[in-house]
């Protein structure tokens, strides 16, 4: 009884790995290879996307390098042991980001790259005896590779060449020749250089050689396009710090309105312009002006007095009628009458007396210089629209309706004051009124796509994407059908179990077991009826076992067969 009792005790389930490996072995070899190679194509793409992943960006290291200097980097790079790539035809050199400014230190510690341009380490390795015309070639080699490497330095300057053309000096002053330089930049992509850096190249180079004057150095571009043009003095149109002058003071005027109708109307109400006429001539006016000088406060700038007496003198010359009359009769001396013409009794002669005064008076004179400075105001014209107001009507619609004239004249007052208006200069201010259309302010923002920022944030969405659809394809497309194969579900029930197993589920039961009427009452049953129920349930559950799970009763089914086969 024991030995029958130990053989009809049920066997202890089997380990998951055991049931897996049971599986595979009764999986068929066209089923084995496709799992193979379904389960490695899995791990190679898991293993691919995971490398893609972790795969670094690459920056460039240095770009436009001579031969000589990018042999040097790529042998430096190989000894390092450091991932590198080439790029733009061979011209650039990629390293991983995350290395790039390590990379630069230890390179320039080695002295790499060169730049293809020697300095003033030149001098340190002259040979003995070098003639002075080779002293002077070196020396003027290093001053180039100097000036080069300077103007390299620039922020918009990819590399720069120097050429000096320094003669030889002479003891005839009438033989001397003043010394010139050309200079030739190569700009980065998309950049320019403006009036102030060409400026400073050229002032650079003209105080780094004896001698050189700004005019003597020319600056081309690599495209061949001169930089240092010498202004044309016929040209009369407004240079670059004369339209910022003007732009900047039609700012200040709009600032100006702005701030005064912002309260009145709100922001985006109105819009006003101001076009400035200004005048950049220089002129220098000097006007003398004279008044007379008024009484009582004269100012007596001379004064000049004249008094003189004379004598009148007796007739002389040629006698005249008086002289051809008859001598008077004799009579004494107090009966005499005079004879017309005489001077008296003493012969004296008439006294004249003169005077004479002259007088000058200062005169009042003004005399006024007047500077005109740049940039005066010739001319402003102010324009301003305004936005129809929004009123309700009796039926509480809101419509759009244009200001009145008194409120337009108001406006128009205030912008004189704010603008400072001259009638005599020519000012013009105009206002008008009208209903704005909305802006579509979205038209005007940088889209969503073309913002770096996103551009960045999306590709590094759309790699982890990338690696959760491969890690969902893998698992729902590779791995979970071949589990499927090779490890089949559990049974739900334990009869279930027992009818995979072949084993009998209740033929062992005891004798009256009980069962269900109609009503669900519990009756008792004979062993053979008890028996024939619980094989038409095995059969039954067998039936859905089969419906639901073909392929796991198919190989339960051959390995019956090949179990029958063996026995013969």
């Amino acid at each position: 009884m024991a030995a029958e009792d130990a053989a009809a005790a049920p066997e202890p389930p089997a380990s998951p790995f055991t049931q897996v490996l049971e599986n595979i072995r009764n999986l068929s070899q066209r089923q084995k290879l496709a799992a193979g190679a379904a389960l490695a194509f899995g791990i190679a793409l898991i293993v691919g996307v995971l490398l893609w992943s972790r795969q670094p960006d690459y920056t460039v290291l240095f770009s436009n390098l001579a031969e000589k200097d990018g042999g040097a980097v790529v042998t430096s790079l190989q000894q390092q042991n450091i991932p590198y790539k080439f790029s733009d035809n061979g011209n650039a050199i990629l390293v991983p980001s995350s290395q790039v400014h390590d990379l630069r230190l230890r390179l320039a510690a080695q002295g790499i790259p060169k730049g293809g341009l020697v300095g003033f380490e030149l001098m340190e390795t002259q040979k003995l005896g070098l003639s002075q015309f080779h002293e002077q070639i070196n020396y003027q080699r290093a001053l180039e590779g100097e000036l080069s490497r300077t103007i390299s330095s620039i922020a918009s300057v990819a590399g720069a060449r120097v050429h000096l053309a320094i003669p030889k000096q002479t003891a005839f002053l009438r033989d001397e020749q003043k010394p010139t330089a050309s200079v030739m930049v190569s700009l980065h992509t998309g950049r320019a250089l403006d009036p102030s850096q060409i400026t400073g190249i050229v002032h650079l180079i003209a105080s780094s050689v004896p001698n050189l004057t700004n005019d003597n150095v020319s600056v081309i571009d690599q495209d061949g396009a001169l930089l240092t043009k010498k202004p044309d003095p016929l040209r009369s149109s407004l240079d670059a710090t004369q339209l910022k002058y003007t732009h900047e003071l039609e700012e200040g005027y709009i600032g100006r309105i702005n701030s005064i109708l912002t309260p009145l109307f709100g922001k985006g109400n109105f819009r006003a312009q101001v076009s400035a006429d200004v005048d950049f001539n220089q002129t220098e006016q000097t006007a003398e002006t004279y008044r007379p000088n008024p009484s009582p406060e004269q100012a007596i700038r001379s004064q000049q007095s004249n008094e003189s007496q004379t004598r009148d003198q007796g007739p002389q010359g040629v006698p005249g009628a008086l002289t051809n009359q008859p001598p008077v009769p004799a009579t004494a001396p107090l009966t005499t009458p005079p004879v017309p013409g005489s001077t008296g009794a003493e012969g004296q002669t008439p006294l004249t007396s003169s005077k004479s005064a002259t007088i000058n008076y200062e005169v009042d004179k003004t005399i006024q210089h007047t500077r005109k400075a740049l940039g005066q105001i010739r001319r402003l014209s102010v324009a301003v629209a305004v936005n129809h107001k929004e009123e309700k009507d009796k039926n509480g619609a809101v419509k759009s309706v244009p200001i009145s004239d008194e409120e337009k004249k108001r406006i128009e007052d205030l912008v004189r004051e704010a603008v400072g208006y001259n009638k005599e200069r020519g000012d013009t201010i105009n206002v008008a009124t009208g209903a704005f259309v909305a802006s579509d302010k979205d038209s005007l923002e940088l889209p969503i796509w073309k913002d770096p920022d996103n551009i960045v944030l999306f590709k590094e969405l759309i790699k982890y994407l990338v690696i959760a659809g491969v890690i969902a394809f893998v698992a729902f497309g590779v791995i979970r059908p071949l589990m499927k194969q090779v490890m089949p579900p559990p049974p739900e029930t334990k009869e279930d179990e027992e009818a995979l197993e072949g084993g009998p589920a209740g033929a062992e039961g005891e004798e009256g077991e009980e069962g269900e009427d109609e009503d669900g009452a519990a009756v008792a049953l004979s062993p053979e009826a008890a028996a024939r129920l619980a094989y038409d349930e095995k059969i039954a559950k067998v039936h859905e076992i089969a419906k639901s799970n073909p392929r796991v009763v198919a190989n339960l089914i051959k390995e019956w067969m090949g179990s029958n086969e063996q026995q013969r």
